[in-house]
C-alpha cells in the first residue's frame, strides 16, 4: 500500500539562537519569540502538535496556555551546515550537510563577475552592493527605468539578485538573464542561488511582484529527493522546491504565489494518489515578514497556517505522516540586520487526527542535524538500508 509523507518548510520560523549564533552575529535572535510578542500571535494547532514543549523553548518564549498536553512528536534540530540561507538550510533537510560556506559578497561582485555579466547580457549593472530587496528599487528603479540597466545587488547571503521593471525586461526576458548568470557564477563565485526580482510602479512607488524565481546552485551530492526518485517514489515540490534544488531529483513540481496557494497546492496534492514525499516550501514568512522586521505580518502569517492546519491533517491517510520543520530563522524583531538569522528550528510530526507519529513518545529532544529528517523520510518510506546511506542523518523517529 502507498506511504505518504507531507514535509512542510515554514521557511525562517527558527525557534531560538544555534549554539554557534554568535559566530554568525545573531546573538540572542528567536522567530517564535518575536512572534509571540505579537497580539496577532495564535498556533493552537501547532502547539497541539508540541511547538512549545520542544527542547529550549519554554525557556525563552511565553508559552500560552493551549501548549499543554501536546499529542504529537516533537524535536529541536540543530544546523551542521556552515551557513544559515535557504540553499544549504533546504540541502541539510534534504541529508546533505554543507561543511563549507557558500560565498558571500559584502563589498559587492568583483570586477571579474560583474564584467562578464554585463557581456552576457549587453546591459549595464546599477548598485552591485548588499542592498534591502524592497530599498533597492526605490533608490535605483528611476535610473534603470531610464536607462535599461540591471539592478544587482546582493545581501549576507550567497544570493546574486536581479531586479528588472516588467515593463522594461519582461519577466521571461529576465529569466533567461538569470540563466545567462548562473551559466557565469560557478566555481569560486557559485552563489547559492541567483534570484529574478521583478517589479512594477512607478517612481517613488515600485513595488516586487510575485513573478520572483530562483536559480540554484545543483546540489553537489544526492539529496533524499535523489534516493526517493531512483527508487521509484514519487516527489513532488511545491512552492520554491524546485529551484532549490535545481529541479535534482524531483518527479513533479508547481509553483505557488505565496503561502494561501501554497497551502491549498498541498491539500489538492493530498487529494491525489501518490506513493512517496510531499515537499512544499511556504516562502511569506521569510520574504514577505522575516526581512521586512513585521512582527505582526509574520504572526499573522503564522496563525493562518495554524488555522488551515486541521485541513491538512484531515487529509492524512491511515499509512501518512505530516512533519513540519524550517530551513534557518529571520527574526522580525532582530533590529541589528534584516538578514537571516542563526537558529534551532523545530520538527512537529503526526499522523491522522494529531496522533503521535513515533513509538519512542512526544519529545524526541534534541538533534544534531536537520538531515534527520531526511533519514526519517526515507526510513518511513521504506527505502532500503544502502540507499538510505546515500545521504547523512539519523533516524529521529521510529516508525512501526
Amino acid at each position: 500500500m502507498a506511504k505518504r509523507a507531507v514535509l512542510i518548510v515554514m521557511d525562517s520560523f527558527g525557534i531560538g539562537r544555534a549554539k554557534d549564533a554568535g559566530s554568525f552575529g545573531d546573538e540572542g535572535t528567536n522567530t517564535l519569540r518575536s512572534c509571540t510578542k505579537s497580539k496577532y500571535f495564535r498556533a493552537r494547532n501547532l502547539a497541539r502538535m508540541g511547538l512549545f514543549a520542544i527542547d529550549g523553548v519554554k525557556e525563552d518564549v511565553n508559552v500560552p496556555e493551549c501548549s499543554i498536553n501536546p499529542t504529537g512528536t516533537y524535536a529541536r534540530l540543530e544546523e551542521m551546515s556552515m551557513g544559515k540561507d535557504t540553499t544549504i538550510g533546504h540541502w541539510e533537510i534534504a541529508g546533505l550537510i554543507s561543511p563549507d560556506p557558500l560565498p558571500v559578497y559584502p563589498e559587492g561582485f568583483p570586477k571579474e563577475v560583474i564584467s562578464a555579466f554585463e557581456d552576457a547580457t549587453g546591459r549595464k549593472v546599477l548598485c552591485n552592493l548588499p542592498y534591502s530587496g524592497t530599498k533597492v528599487i526605490n533608490d535605483y528603479g528611476d535610473e534603470h527605468m531610464k536607462t535599461g540597466d540591471l539592478i544587482v545587488y546582493t545581501s549576507a547571503d550567497s544570493v546574486f539578485q536581479i531586479a528588472a521593471h516588467e515593463d522594461i525586461v519582461p519577466p521571461e526576458e529576465l529569466y533567461d538573464i538569470c540563466r545567462k548568470a548562473r551559466e557565469i557564477l560557478t566555481g569560486k563565485h557559485g552563489v547559492g542561488r541567483v534570484i529574478a526580482r521583478p517589479f512594477t510602479g512607478t517612481s517613488g512607488n515600485y513595488v516586487r511582484t510575485s513573478r520572483r524565481h530562483d536559480f540554484s546552485l545543483l546540489p553537489p551530492e544526492d539529496t533524499m529527493l535523489d534516493v526517493l526518485s531512483s527508487c521509484k517514489k514519487d516527489v513532488i515540490g511545491i512552492g520554491k522546491i524546485h529551484d532549490i534544488f535545481a529541479g535534482r531529483g524531483l518527479t513533479e513540481y508547481t509553483y505557488t504565489t505565496g503561502n494561501e496557494d501554497g497551502i491549498n497546492r498541498t491539500i489538492e496534492y493530498m487529494e491525489r494518489d501518490f506513493d512517496g514525499l510531499l515537499f512544499v516550501n511556504l516562502v511569506d514568512y521569510d520574504m514577505l515578514y522575516g526581512h521586512r522586521r513585521d512582527i505582526d505580518g509574520y504572526a499573522k502569517a503564522v496563525a493562518y497556517f495554524d488555522d488551515r492546519l486541521p485541513e491538512i491533517v484531515g487529509k492524512l491517510r491511515d499509512d501518512d505522516i505530516l512533519m513540519i520543520t524550517a530551513d534557518h530563522g529571520c527574526d522580525p524583531g532582530y533590529l541589528a540586520t534584516t538578514d537571516h538569522t542563526r537558529e534551532n528550528v523545530p520538527l512537529l510530526c503526526c499522523r491522522r487526527d494529531f496522533m503521535p507519529a513515533s513509538d519512542r513518545g512526544g519529545n524526541l529532544k534534541t538533534g544534531k542535524t536537520y538531515a534527520d529528517i531526511a533519514a526519517s523520510v526515507l526510513e518511513f518510506l521504506k527505502i532500503p538500508e544502502k540507499e538510505r546511506k546515500r545521504i547523512s542523518g539519523d533516524p529521529i523517529l521510529s516508525h512501526g
